[in-house]
């Protein structure tokens, strides 16, 4: 079974070029985030003439995510347990949510898309909230497998942040300067893989970037950022048999900033009998 994420940066406006990759690379589930819409306004019908069912969760023209699967889609979430809200100018709790999670069950699998929120600068409150919805996101993953040790889940989508420098190949984002690259937000991140999950992809596609800005040449001079990951359970991550980047996405007409990251689950083999029921 094939799982992606990609940040399609609009989905109506680029509608034809994910569902034509679904169908050319043979993915079965697709986690996108910036749809940049309403769910009445997401653009239903190229999906399903194509086999896809589709969940989506977005408030108005910014942020909003969304599950593609040819495997029926069940349990729908859209927000993770204790996930913060962001409102400028709004201290304490109680800020409404924005639509940045929506969760679901295919095939055995709990599937999360995830678009964490950017951060926009060291000072700002934005930063903060990034690294709240982060520890968030951390103590549900540790909740959840502390739950079910045998969990099959993935966290796929747009994290915003370079883990270690190897993943920063763009000279405008400067630790101490810029956000993505902070310690905290390193440290955040190291906490999900401190919650019990693992990076499906890194050990098998250990370089290459997933986003690059479009200003100042960026792509064509290989200035990008690794910032979109499918970061699995052990049940999730003992089935990867193959990943890849698909960097070529970021090519030809209105390309996304950012490319489509693939993961292949593999449950074959003399011990399936004894493995989780993933995508059976």
């Amino acid at each position: 079974m094939r799982l992606a994420t990609w940040n399609v940066n609009s989905i109506r406006a680029r509608v034809v070029r994910t569902v034509d990759f679904c169908v050319r690379e043979s993915v079965d589930v697709l986690a996108m985030q910036e749809i940049k819409c309403k769910p009445e306004q997401f653009p239903y019908g190229p999906f399903e003439d194509a086999g896809y069912h589709v969940v989506a969760h977005g408030l108005n023209q910014w942020n909003g995510v969304a599950i593609a699967s040819r495997e029926p889609i069940e349990d729908v979430e859209l927000a993770f347990p204790g996930m913060p809200g962001f409102l400028k100018g709004h201290d304490g709790p109680g800020a409404p949510q924005e639509a940045r999670a929506i969760g679901a069950t295919v095939g055995g699998v709990k599937v999360w898309s995830l678009y964490v929120p950017n951060g926009r600068g060291l000072d700002d409150p934005h930063y903060v909230y990034k690294l709240d919805w982060l520890s968030a996101l951390a103590e549900y993953t540790r909740g959840a497998l502390r739950t079910d040790p045998d969990l099959a889940l993935a966290l796929a989508g747009d994290f915003n942040i370079a883990p270690t420098d190897a993943d920063n190949g763009d000279p405008s984002v400067i630790e101490g300067v810029t956000t993505h690259v902070s310690p905290p937000e390193r440290e955040a991140f190291a906490a999900l893989l401190d919650a019990g999950l693992a990076d499906a992809v890194r050990p098998l596609v250990p370089t290459g970037y997933t986003y690059w800005d479009y200003k100042q040449l960026r792509f064509p001079r290989n200035e990008g950022m690794r910032i979109d990951f499918v970061l699995g359970s052990h049940a999730f991550a003992e089935a990867v048999a193959g990943a890849a980047i698909h960097r070529d996405e970021r090519k030809g007409e209105v390309p996304s900033d950012h490319v489509p990251v693939v993961v292949d689950l593999d449950l074959s083999g003399p011990d399936d009998d004894d493995r989780p029921m993933i995508f059976g």
